[in-house]
């Protein structure tokens, strides 16, 4: 198995809440910047999917906490697509400090969007694939 794709990012003071902490919501902001990192990796860029007509879309996230980041911390966040068979894929994600500490698990229910039909696409898997210079990146 290949370690999933991963992007650094070091945790700016303005991102942290009154107990020092990274507020929460900006979990979901790292998490979405190694998604599409990953996508731009594998040569997919937003204009390619809006010229196929399709669209990424979150469909459900889940976060588990575990160790506290403070403005600072330099951290990896990994970046995995699992697929399926039916419209539907998953997206795991971790944000682990540089010592190796898990700091947060992310995981994500996503799927492909049809913008003119509105309608998830049948095989997004296929469809990534087919947009993807290194479509290979999109494999773990």
């Amino acid at each position: 198995m290949n370690e999933p794709f991963s992007v650094p990012v070091t945790v700016r003071g303005y991102e942290t809440d009154t107990q020092g902490h990274l507020n929460q919501a900006v979990y979901l902001n790292y998490a979405e910047h190694a998604r599409w990192s990953l996508l731009r990796a594998a040569g997919i860029r937003q204009a390619d999917l809006v010229a196929r007509g399709v669209g990424p879309v979150a469909l459900e996230t889940t976060i588990r906490f575990r160790r506290e980041l403070l403005a600072g911390d330099e951290v990896e966040v990994t970046c995995a697509f699992e697929w399926g068979e039916g419209k539907t894929f998953r997206i795991v994600q971790l944000v682990r400090k540089t010592d190796g500490t898990v700091a947060a698990e992310i995981e994500a229910v996503g799927g492909l969007m049809d913008l003119g039909a509105r309608k998830l696409v049948a095989d997004p898997a296929q469809r990534l694939k087919e947009l993807a210079l290194d479509p290979a990146l999109l494999e773990v």
